[in-house]
């Protein structure tokens, strides 16, 4: 099940978050996952942000496991497995890709297949990740605080946007509040969204049920889902599943 595999590179991106290179014979499309083991550590999922030859994992280290996985160097191993779940759809529709802190990671390897522009927002400019990517199209920055870009917040900017450009669909990835504005903003104005959830993942594989949201199991029935499926979710945003699987306020 799972495949060793080892790091060519690590690119410190922001002061939190690492991108690790690697070969790997799988063909995930944008917007899957993997399972990362560490043994001994932790496993944990993780969206791939580079895919090709090469491939990349972009790692924000929020825990036990990505705080190990930040101390790995060139020449150290990986346990993986995947991709899994369902990734973007790709559309012809003129597009505005949203992504929140870590979330441009998911987004990443979609944007460098697709036209449209693209929002990347952060607390601040030292946590705007892959900011200098995306050359050749338009990439408009926003931070909380200021420091670069627009002063505010994502959807602050996505709501000036609209009324600039007609968009026609928004893909969207990054902290849940975030992306719950961003799709009542998409449903109230008619437009096509797509976003990436994050969950609790245990398994990755739709068997311990810990990733659930209003019926949905976000590890096989996403972690991508459309705009209909969205509209039903009526905890996002507003609940969470804690390690025990009970639903919590967010």
């Amino acid at each position: 099940m799972y495949r060793v595999v080892e790091i060519e590179e690590v690119v410190t991106e922001t002061p939190t978050i690492k991108t690790f290179f690697f070969r790997d014979n799988s063909e995930p499309q944008p917007g899957q996952f993997y399972m990362i083991w560490l043994p001994g550590v932790d496993e944990f999922p993780m969206s791939i942000s580079y895919i090709g030859e090469i491939k990349g994992f972009t790692v924000k280290r929020v825990g036990a496991g990505t705080a190990r996985m930040h101390q790995l160097q060139k020449g150290d191993k990986l346990w993986i497995r995947g991709p899994y779940g369902r990734g973007f759809r790709i559309s012809q529709k003129k597009a505005l890709f949203v992504g929140g802190g870590s979330g441009m990671a998911t987004l990443a390897p979609l944007i460098d297949m697709m036209p449209g522009d693209v929002v990347i927002a952060a607390r601040t400019r030292d946590e705007l990740l892959f900011r200098k990517r995306f050359a050749g199209r338009k990439v408009y920055l926003a931070t909380d605080d200021g420091s670069e870009g627009f002063k505010g917040f994502a959807h602050e900017l996505v709501e000036k946007l609209l009324h600039q450009e007609d968009y026609e669909i928004i893909y969207t990835c990054g902290p849940e509040l975030m992306m719950r504005k961003i799709i009542d903003i998409a449903i109230s104005k008619g437009i096509d969204v797509q976003a990436s959830l994050e969950r609790l993942m245990k398994c990755g594989i739709g068997i311990c049920d810990s990733c659930s949201i209003n019926g949905y199991r976000v590890c096989v029935d996403g972690p991508v889902f459309f705009k209909d499926e969205l509209v039903k979710m009526k905890d996002l945003g507003k609940y969470k599943r804690d390690k025990a699987g009970r639903r919590v306020p967010l």
